[in-house]
Formats: structure tokens, C-alpha cells, sequence
């Protein structure tokens, strides 16, 4: 830490309050090089953080942290946030099996008031927070962290409605990343936010409406005219005033001083308070301010380079087949219509929407919009291709449900990132939409094996006018050959290999530890393919034919595909050989690679095979 005299010396947030305020600036620049030191090292996100560094110097420099409660939304936002909150020389661990958590993380840390994972969630949580305080008569101050797109969402503006509505003490903080709202940044726009967010304008504004509260014309007057002005001044900020809020902004997020000088005037307001910031995403690191969205998660890299490492793995991602089968059927259906809520580059959607811009919709982070809006396009007489990721689709349930499968309308679902993740822990593990899909009546469930079945089975879902799921993993494929497209027979499964005693009833890419487990001890096994509908003749076979029938997931055993087997062999004739039932087990799993977490649960080949021999001992 000889490098960073200042930061060195912050354990809490109560050692940086005692620093004066023009050593500010310097601690925020050294922030930013530990940051990028500790990120290139360890991987993780590292472009939304080097945008946060002067907001968060900030806000625990004026308020009383922990006491006073700050609520972070996106939550890789906040990796500076941990390093001036104790966990400094935890840095290094970050994302990693037994290391802290990528996201604030309520366990880990008193200043981490709000478990993250999925965004938007901020302000909901905030309210529910300021009111708990306010019922106490506690005296602390509620701050919410909004940012990175999040106030796209739904969520947001419900929360914000309501808290307009309840007049309750409360700050939110709009982190503008991305200049969506406003482009006006400056010193006159740092100025009017002073003059906004001072006690003689505030003390002004209150005493005007209490004088004037018996004379409704001149009230109305009053208020139209201060809605003027400040629209004239942040054209931005009239929608946030009609939700109730008292707007300031927009003004540098990087000017640590005009920052602070702001939040400390805003501390002492009553009611629903906005604070608009402008920021640049991986601010003081020039690479990552070129490219904002390739350095937004980075692995290790060279800083000093500013180049980040490319795959040496030559087979394609799970992410990239879906994205060049998308090319393919556009090439051939001008009907295609491709959507994303704000994960073109994580879906592998890049090429679809440079090529074909008029068949692509980003509709933000916003889920339940992205799947209603595909229910329309499917009312239309197109055909929408929804690619979302495992455990996003969980906040578009409702949605799923009543606006396509009720009407059972031709919608696919590519849902990336199913199964075990890796390192952004529990709430990125898409550990259970079998078991949430396969209870919805009219659609069809697909698990595929490899990269080609992932084609072949997409290809199916599109073209079988019913509503349709293909669920398949983070990482790359096994290198399987790409055949030519063509539709599969739904609800069948193929048999791969034929043994004794034990079938083992595969579902889904863990298709080639099943199989080296069966070469070793001459065990069937069936690549099941479709969860939903189920092969019920294949099922009545396995079920007559072998000592134990073992079903294999990376799903929550519970509700998953391996429950769909057993409530199908109760229903079939003849006596009922052993289940065994593997895949995920029923708590949150934490952070680590794929292989260190597959070993651990004992969904690697070793583990398979002890886990079977295990249960053939009982028998």
C-alpha cells in the first residue's frame, strides 16, 4: 500500500470523514488506481466502479454510514464501496470461491444494507427502509443508489410513485452513466444544483407554500412556476417533480467537492429528494472509457497494456451459437423478431442487431416488458425470439404465464446462463427455471447436450407454433459438428449408450461427465433432450429394464426435471426400480468457478459415479 498513503489509512468510513475535504480529489484518484490494480488481478467489474469513485467518497464522507443507511442498486457498482468499508485487503478475493461477494452482501458487511444481485431494486427497498426509520423515530437518513440503466425499469417509477405519494425522507441518487436523461453538465449546472439544494432556496420554497397554502390560485402559481424554472434549468427533472420528488441536478459526479457540498445541503431537506449525477462509466481509465461495455466485467488483464486477453478457447460459446442460429433464421424470416432486455452482448446478439436493426428490440432492463411485448409481436402474426438469461426470467413469471402461455402463443425463450454460473454467486446461478418452467401448461421445455442440439433444438421451438424453451449454460461447447437445421421430434429422447443395471437419464450438457461414468462401469445412459413433454415410452422401458434409474441436472433437484421422471414412473405400469435424483441442492450456492462448484456438489464425473454407487449399496 506503499503506493496509496491516503487510502492506506481508510479502514472505515469514520477514518475518511477525518480527512479535510481538499484532500478529497487525491483519495479519489488513488481509490481509482487500487480499483483497477485489484480488478485487472483478481477479475470482476471494473468499469462501473471507476464511474462510482467520487459519488462514493461522497456519500460516506457526508453521511453517517452505517447509521445513516446507504442502498446500492446494480450492485457492481459499489466495488469501491467495499474497498472504504473494511474490505480493502479483501480485494483481491473478489468473485472467488470463499472470497467476498461480488455484490453488497448483508452477511459480509453493517454496511451492506441491501443483498444485490438483480437491479432496480433500490428504491422499493429504500422506501420500505426510510418508513421502518421513521415508524422508530431513529434519525437516520435513507440514500439510494440508482444507476446503469436500472432506472429503466418498471420497478423503479412504481417505488418512486409510491414514495412521491408518502412525502417520506429520502435521497435517490440517479447515476447517469450513459447521458440519457440530459447532456447539460457544467458549472452553471453545478451552480443552480448549490442554489436548488441550499437552505435559503429550500426554506424559501417551504415558507412560500405555508404562506400561500390558504389562497389556492396564487399556490398554483407558485408551484407552476418553480416546475418552470426548474425545467428550464434540467429538462429531465419535470418527470421526477410529477412523481413527487424534489429535483436537483444534473451535476458532475467526478467533481468530488461540488458533490459533497451538494449532498450536505440535501441531507438536512424533508421529503423525497433526487439528485441527478452525470458520470462516465470507467472513468480515469482511458481503455475502459472507450469501451465501456467491454470492460464492464473483464478476467485478468494487463492495465498497464489496457488490452484484455482474448478466449484461447477455439469452440464457440452456447451464447454465440444462439446468436449466429438468430442470423440464420432472420436471413430466411423477415417475421423474426429478436429481443433483449439489455444483454445484447452477453446473449451474443451483437451481429442481429448490426445486421438486421429493424428485426432487433432492446427494450432495457425491463423483463416483464420484454415478455409481454413478445406476446404482442406474437398477436401480430410475428414471431418473437426472446433470449434472456436463466435466473432474469424469474421477474417475468407472471407475464410468461398469463400473456403467453395462457394464449399459448408462438413466443421462444433462449434462456443463456441456465445451470451453474460461476462467479457472481447466488443470485446469477440459473438454478431454476426447469423446475419454475415445467409446471406451465402449453410449453415446451428443451434441454440440449451440446451445441448442435442447441441449434437443432431452437430451430424446433421456433418453428412449433406453441410457446418454447430452450435452457442451455454459461461457457463454451463440447465442439460438437453443426449439422444442417432441422426440427427434432418433440417430446423424444435418444438413447447414447446401452449398459447394464443402471440407466442414468441425462439432461442437459453434463452429458459427457454421464458418459465417462458410464464407459467405466457399463451404465445405459439416455439423453433425455425434452423435459416437458417427457418420453413416457422411454420412461416404461428404463422403468422395466434396470435396477436404478438415475436422472442428472444442473437444476434444483426440487420441482426440477428429475421430480418430472419420478411423477411420471408412480403413474406408469410395473414395480418401481431406485431413483436417484442429482443436480442442484436446496440452498443458494455461492460464488466459485463452474468446476470448482460442480465438483463440490459432486456433479463432476467422480462425484456421479460415487453418488451412484452410494445409492446401489442400498439397494
Amino acid at each position: 500500500m506503499s503506493n496509496y498513503s491516503l487510502l492506506s489509512q481508510i479502514n472505515s468510513p469514520d477514518d475518511l470523514r477525518l480527512l479535510a475535504k481538499d484532500q478529497l480529489p487525491e483519495l479519489c484518484d488513488q481509490l481509482r488506481q487500487y480499483l483497477l490494480d485489484c480488478v485487472s488481478q483478481s477479475s470482476g467489474h471494473l468499469a462501473s466502479g471507476l464511474g462510482t469513485v467520487e459519488l462514493t467518497v461522497a456519500l460516506h464522507y457526508v453521511f453517517n454510514t452505517p447509521f445513516d443507511q446507504l442502498i446500492w442498486d446494480v450492485g457492481h457498482q459499489a466495488y469501491p464501496h467495499k474497498i472504504l468499508t473494511g474490505r480493502r485487503d479483501q480485494m483481491h478475493t473478489i468473485r472467488q470461491k470463499g472470497g467476498i461477494h461480488p455484490f453488497p452482501w448483508r452477511e459480509e458487511s453493517p454496511f451492506d444494507v441491501l443483498s444485490v444481485g438483480h437491479s432496480s431494486t433500490s428504491i422499493s427497498a429504500g422506501l420500505g427502509i426510510a418508513i421502518a426509520a421513521q415508524k422508530e423515530n431513529a434519525g437516520r437518513k435513507t440514500i439510494c443508489v440508482i444507476g446503469d440503466g436500472a432506472i429503466t425499469a418498471g420497478m423503479a417509477f412504481e417505488a418512486m410513485n409510491h414514495a412521491g405519494a408518502l412525502h417520506t425522507d429520502m435521497l435517490v441518487i440517479l447515476n447517469d452513466n450513459d447521458m440519457s436523461i440530459s447532456e447539460n453538465v457544467g458549472a452553471l449546472n453545478n451552480h443552480l444544483a448549490r442554489l436548488l439544494s441550499g437552505s435559503f432556496y429550500a426554506s424559501l420554497r417551504e415558507g412560500g407554500k405555508k404562506i400561500l397554502s390558504g389562497i389556492p390560485p396564487i399556490k398554483e402559481f407558485v408551484q407552476k412556476t418553480e416546475e418552470h424554472v426548474k425545467g428550464f434549468i434540467s429538462p429531465g427533472g419535470t418527470l421526477f417533480e410529477e412523481l413527487g420528488f424534489n429535483y436537483i441536478g444534473p451535476i458532475d459526479g467526478h467533481n468530488v467537492e461540488e458533490l459533497v457540498s451538494t449532498l450536505k445541503n440535501m441531507r438536512t431537506l424533508k421529503g423525497p429528494q433526487f439528485l441527478h449525477i452525470i458520470t462516465k462509466k470507467g472513468k480515469g481509465y482511458e481503455p475502459a472509457e472507450r469501451d465501456p461495455i467491454g470492460f464492464h466485467g473483464v478476467p485478468k488483464f494487463n492495465p498497464r497494456s489496457g488490452e484484455l486477453p482474448k478466449s484461447k478457447n477455439a469452440s464457440p460459446t452456447y451464447s454465440d451459437i444462439f446468436g449466429k442460429w438468430l442470423c440464420e433464421m432472420a436471413e430466411q424470416d423477415k417475421k423474426l423478431i429478436g429481443i433483449t432486455p439489455a444483454m445484447r452482448e452477453g446473449s451474443g446478439m451483437v451481429e442481429f442487431s448490426q445486421r438486421f436493426p429493424e428485426q432487433y428490440f432492446d427494450v432495457a432492463i425491463a423483463e416483464q416488458h420484454a415478455v409481454t411485448f413478445s406476446a404482442g409481436l406474437a398477436i401480430g402474426g410475428y414471431k418473437p425470439v426472446v433470449a434472456i438469461y436463466s435466473t432474469f426470467l424469474q421477474r417475468a413469471y407472471d407475464q410468461l404465464i398469463h400473456d403467453v402461455a395462457i394464449q399459448n402463443l408462438p413466443v421462444l425463450f433462449a434462456i443463456d446462463r441456465a445451470g451453474i454460473v460461476g462467479a457472481d454467486g447466488q443470485t446469477h446461478q440459473g438454478a431454476f427455471d426447469l423446475s419454475y418452467l415445467r409446471c406451465i401448461p402449453n410449453l415446451i421445455v428443451m434441454t440440449p447436450s451440446d451445441e448442435n442440439e442447441c441449434r437443432q433444438m431452437l430451430y424446433t421451438g421456433y418453428h412449433c407454433g406453441k410457446p418454447a424453451a430452450v435452457r442451455y449454460p454459461r461457457g463454451t461447447g463440447t465442439g460438437a459438428t453443426l449439422a444442417p437445421l432441422a426440427e427434432l421430434e418433440i417430446g423424444k429422447a435418444k438413447t447414447i449408450r446401452e449398459g447394464k443395471k443402471v440407466a442414468i437419464l441425462n439432461f442437459g450438457t453434463l452429458l459427457p461427465e454421464a458418459l465417462q461414468v458410464a464407459e467405466q462401469h457399463n451404465y445405459t445412459v439416455v439423453d433425455m433432450r425434452f423435459v416437458k413433454p417427457l418420453d413416457l415410452d422411454c420412461l416404461q422401458v428404463m422403468k422395466q429394464h434396470y435396477d436404478l434409474l438415475v436422472t442428472l441436472e444442473e437444476n434444483a433437484i426440487q420441482g426440477g426435471a428429475g421430480a418430472a421422471v419420478l411423477e411420471e414412473l408412480v403413474n406408469l405400469p410395473g414395480s418401481m426400480p431406485a431413483v436417484l435424483l442429482l443436480g442442484l441442492p436446496n440452498y443458494f450456492i455461492p460464488q466459485g468457478t463452474q468446476q470448482e462448484i460442480r465438483q463440490q456438489l459432486q456433479l463432476d464425473a467422480e462425484g456421479i459415479a460415487a453418488q451412484i454407487a452410494t445409492k446401489l449399496a442400498q439397494i
